[in-house]
């Protein structure tokens, strides 16, 4: 079995338009998602999420490709020391 990291993914979304992309897009790695919190911004018009993770670096590298690649998605991802 492949070593997996835990990670917390913080994603912004600027336009809504771009939420339904990024849902279908984290059902499909629902299995290596510990849990996840998002919270709309009205003053602004954004939304704010923080993705948990549980997979293989590269799985979470990969997904963090797709989503920065999304329309007005900003993504940063941190990971355990250990």
């Amino acid at each position: 079995m492949e070593e997996t990291r835990i990670a917390v993914m913080s994603i912004i979304v600027e336009d809504r338009d771009s939420a339904e992309p990024l849902n279908q897009l984290l059902h499909s790695y629902g299995s290596y998602i510990i849990g996840r919190m998002g919270l709309p911004y009205e003053k602004k018009n954004i939304s704010l999420m923080s993705i948990a993770l549980d997979a293989p670096e590269n799985t979470i590298a990969e997904l963090a490709g797709k989503v920065g690649n999304l329309p007005h998605v900003s993504v940063k991802t941190t990971y355990a020391k250990r």
